[in-house]
Order: C-alpha cells, then sequence, then structure tokens
C-alpha cells in the first residue's frame, strides 16, 4: 500500500476514536457551561489542566520508549512486560502519596472539603496510566478498530453518566419526586458527577485491556528499562514542557490575577473558549497517534525523507482548512459554550494557530527521535515551557485570558522555527517551505478579507465566506495536481 495512503487511512481510523470521541464529549462542553457558572467551571478547567500534566508524568515518555525498542530483536518480546510493570509500580506509588498527602493536596489546588475531586482524579489518572502501554502496543500492532472500539466505548460511558446525572436526574426529580432519585442523586455533588463519570470510564478501559494483558509472558529487564528510560527521560521532559505549553495558563490564571472570583471566572471563560479549537486539538492527536509508529517504521526506506516532507505539507494544508471552517463557521461553532462565556470568542483564532504551530511542530520532532538526539527536543521543550510561563506571568495579570492565548502563539511559533532549524542540521529533510508559505498564506489572507464580509444574518454571513474555502481547495489542487489523483509527486 502506498504509505501516504497506508498513514492517512490508520489516521482516519484513530481519528474516529479521537475526533468522533471527543466530539461526543464536546457536547458535554454547552451541557456545562449552561449548568455552572463561570467560576465552577473554572474550577473544572484549572483541575483538568493538572490532570494532563499529571498524566505526562506518570507515563514518562515509555510509550515512545515502547516504540522506538519494540522492533529490536534483542529485547522485543520484553519490552511491554517491562515497560507496562514499570508504569504500574510508579502509579501505584502515586496513588500511595495522594492518599498520605491528600490535605495539602487539596489545599493547593483549591478544592476546599471536596477532597473527594482529588481521589477520584488521582485513582483516573492510575489506571490511564497504567493503559497507556496496552494502548502503545495496539498502535505498535497495527490494531486500530480494537484501539478505536475502547476509545469510544471511554467516551459513551464518560458521555452517558454525565447526561444520567446531570440532565436526566435532576429533571426526574423535578417530575416524580416520588420515585427518590435522590437516594442515587445528590444536586450537592454538582461538578462532582464530571469526576464521577472520569472515574468509572477509565476503570472500563482497564477491564476492556484485561483479554490484552492476560496474553503477554511477563517477564521483567532492569538493564531493558534502564536503556528505555535513557531514551525516553528527554522525551518525558519533552513532553512535561508541551504540557506546561497548553496547560501552565489555566493552572496558573486563578493564582495570576488577584480578584479570586473573577480569576476562576476568567478560568472558566477561557478553558470554554479553548474548547472550541478542538477539532484542530482532535485531528493533531489523531495525526500524532498514527505518524509516531509510522516514521520509525519508513525510516530506512531510500524515499522517507521525501516521504515526511510530503507529510508535512499535506498536515499544513489539512491544518489551515480547519483552522478557516472554525473561523468561518464560528457563529454556528459557538453554540457549543453558554451564552456567558462569548466573551472569550476573539482567542479563538489565537489558539487555533497556536495549536497547529504545535502540531507541525510534533510533524518535525522526527529528526530528534530518529538520530536518537532527544536530548535536543528536551532543550526545545524546556525554551518554550520558560517563554510561555515567563509570558504569562507578565501578560495574564494585564490583560486576562488574551495574554495566555498570545503566550501560547507565541511559544508554539518559536518552538516550530527552532526544530526546523537544528533538524536541517541533523536530519535535513527536503520540506518544500515555498509551497507550505504559499497555503499558510493565501489561509492567512482569506480569513483577513472574511472579516470585512459582515451581515446581520448569521447564516447569510456564513454562507458568504464558503466560497473563500472552495479558493482555497482549488489552488491546493491545482498546485498539488489532484484533480485526476495520479499519485504521490515530487514538488517542484
Amino acid at each position: 500500500m502506498n504509505p501516504l495512503k497506508k498513514l492517512a487511512g490508520e489516521t482516519a481510523i484513530y481519528g474516529v476514536s479521537s475526533i468522533l470521541g471527543r466530539l461526543l464529549n464536546w457536547l458535554l462542553v454547552p451541557l456545562y457551561t449552561n449548568i455552572f457558572v463561570e467560576s465552577e467551571y473554572g474550577i473544572v478547567t484549572n483541575l483538568m489542566a493538572y490532570v494532563a500534566m499529571a498524566l505526562v508524568i506518570l507515563t514518562y515518555g515509555l510509550e515512545t520508549g515502547f516504540f522506538r525498542y519494540a522492533n529490536d530483536g534483542d529485547c522485543k518480546s520484553t519490552v511491554f512486560s517491562t515497560t507496562f510493570l514499570s508504569v504500574t509500580s510508579t502509579s501505584l506509588l502515586f496513588l500511595l502519596g495522594i492518599f498520605l498527602f491528600l490535605d495539602p493536596i487539596s489545599s493547593f489546588l483549591n478544592v476546599g472539603d471536596h477532597s473527594i475531586y482529588i481521589i477520584l482524579l488521582s485513582l483516573t489518572l492510575a489506571f490511564d496510566a497504567i493503559t497507556s502501554l496496552p494502548f502503545a502496543k495496539l498502535r505498535q500492532e497495527n490494531r486500530p478498530l480494537r484501539y478505536a472500539f475502547i476509545k469510544l466505548s471511554n467516551i459513551g460511558i464518560n458521555l452517558g453518566l454525565n447526561l444520567f446525572f446531570l440532565v436526566l436526574c435532576p429533571k426526574l426529580n423535578s417530575w416524580f419526586p416520588e420515585w427518590g432519585v435522590t437516594r442515587i442523586w445528590n444536586p450537592e455533588i454538582g461538578i462532582g458527577y464530571i469526576f464521577i463519570a472520569m472515574f468509572a470510564a477509565s476503570l472500563f478501559n482497564l477491564i476492556l485491556l484485561l483479554p490484552d494483558l492476560v496474553k503477554v509472558k511477563w517477564q521483567f529487564d532492569m538493564t531493558l528499562l534502564r536503556k528505555v528510560l535513557k531514551y525516553a527521560s528527554p522525551i518525558l521532559v519533552v513532553s512535561i514542557a508541551a504540557q506546561i505549553n497548553l496547560n501552565v495558563d489555566k493552572m496558573l490564571m486563578p493564582k495570576l490575577i488577584s480578584d479570586a472570583s473573577e480569576a476562576l471566572a476568567q478560568t472558566g471563560i477561557y478553558g470554554a473558549n479553548f474548547k472550541l479549537a478542538v477539532i484542530m486539538t482532535l485531528f493533531i492527536q489523531a495525526f500524532r497517534f498514527a505518524f509516531e509508529p509510522f516514521f520509525f517504521s519508513q525510516s530506512k526506506d531510500e524515499s522517507s525523507k521525501q516521504l515526511y516532507a510530503d507529510i508535512l505539507k499535506y498536515f499544513v494544508i489539512f491544518g489551515l482548512l480547519i483552522f478557516l471552517g472554525v473561523m468561518f463557521y464560528l457563529d454556528m461553532v459557538k453554540i457549543l459554550i453558554g451564552p456567558k462565556f462569548h466573551d472569550g470568542l476573539d482567542i479563538v483564532p489565537i489558539v487555533l494557530l497556536a495549536n497547529l504551530f504545535l502540531g507541525i511542530f510534533f510533524s518535525l520532532s522526527l529528526w530528534y527521535k530518529l538520530t536518537d538526539k532527544t536530548r535536543y527536543g528536551a532543550y526545545i521543550a524546556l525554551g518554550g515551557a520558560a517563554i510561555t510561563l515567563v509570558l504569562n506571568i507578565i501578560l495574564v495579570p494585564k490583560i486576562g485570558y488574551y495574554g495566555a492565548a498570545t503566550a501560547i502563539l507565541i511559544c508554539s511559533v518559536l518552538m516550530t522555527i527552532t526544530s526546523y532549524i537544528l533538524g536541517q542540521k541533523y536530519y535535513p529533510i527536503p520540506y518544500n517551505l515555498k509551497r507550505i508559505a504559499t497555503y499558510f498564506g493565501l489561509g492567512m489572507l482569506l480569513y483577513f478579507f472574511s472579516s470585512f464580509l459582515q451581515f446581520e444574518n448569521h447564516w447569510l454571513k456564513m454562507l458568504a465566506k464558503t466560497p473563500l474555502i472552495i479558493l482555497f481547495l482549488m489552488v491546493v489542487f491545482q498546485k498539488e495536481k489532484l484533480w485526476s489523483l495520479p499519485g504521490r509527486k515530487k514538488d517542484k
């Protein structure tokens, strides 16, 4: 099969589980933003930022380390069991630490008497970390359908429990108080039901993966683990820094804005509007799941570098289409968050571009993974994290969530440029920068022009912008000679 078609096919399947699943989960955003006030949703946004950071630490780069050594004949049979047992052990130690220091952790995270939030999220994190290697094994074995089934089951349970506790139970209690719904539902729990649903879904993930774990020949090789950790430790730094770039704003905002209630409200508004960029995030996530094992498997092919160059070009094209689609139809997209959160819509294009550049950075990052120079990835990511941190400290107290959005965009652009320069030095790939810049410039020009198409009727305004997307596609089809689909061609 054509490698590009194979990557596109696997990206589509992973995308079904990721994009479709997350889109179902996305439906929870209007639910949350209509049920809860800004400050309550701010608590959820703040805690989920810490969850994202903690999950990266708990898996400590072993997924990429697993991909690196899974095809190594000397350790192929033991690499999974060794890495899985390592992650499982550290996850259990993490849970022990949480229970020992529950009160100070709850106080630091401003959850007051609701330490149950921390317990539920900690158990969810442990289950997610433990299942990360089995999921990586499914990807390495090219089993995207089973991967997609389990992920979609997880999302279905999460979505179903949210709807049950936050929508159905309140209505049943109101319509039929004699049924005694309060025996299984307590309105005082509020946002706690969000965390209960996450916990149940993660536990179900683990249960579904047990048949795969039973088949494993269990061995533990400390020498191999040291080798994997040596390779993966810079990846961990990269991942932590990436999470700092994505989440430090949500973590710091409640502490950088002096008025406590205003701080949580701004965090909630920022988090809700950040969710409107989810289509870009999901596209990048689906691409990442398919691309990482793909570029390792293709690295020995003579035409691999040209293939990588083509992939980046098409990635940018799809990313720009997503950017234009969200921005041209923002009047329709914005219904996914409650009206009281619409004050933050101006940050959506900034966040979309920031995510696009982070996706480009990931696509470029193959050079340091293939050359085992992962420390350079760590240096770049640490530099980006420092920039994000400093810019947030400077800008958020002055301009609130606009400062947070600006910080992540500046950081992602600088990281992308740095990675490209170093990559061309250590693992040169013939990226067609002229073609990519042409598409990017055209996309930004069309977006700028669309701002002048203002009509009072929202549907008319969106209709007027549709030809601009068609124009973008026509230019791409003409430049890439896709009209007759003759196969992959080298850029001229």
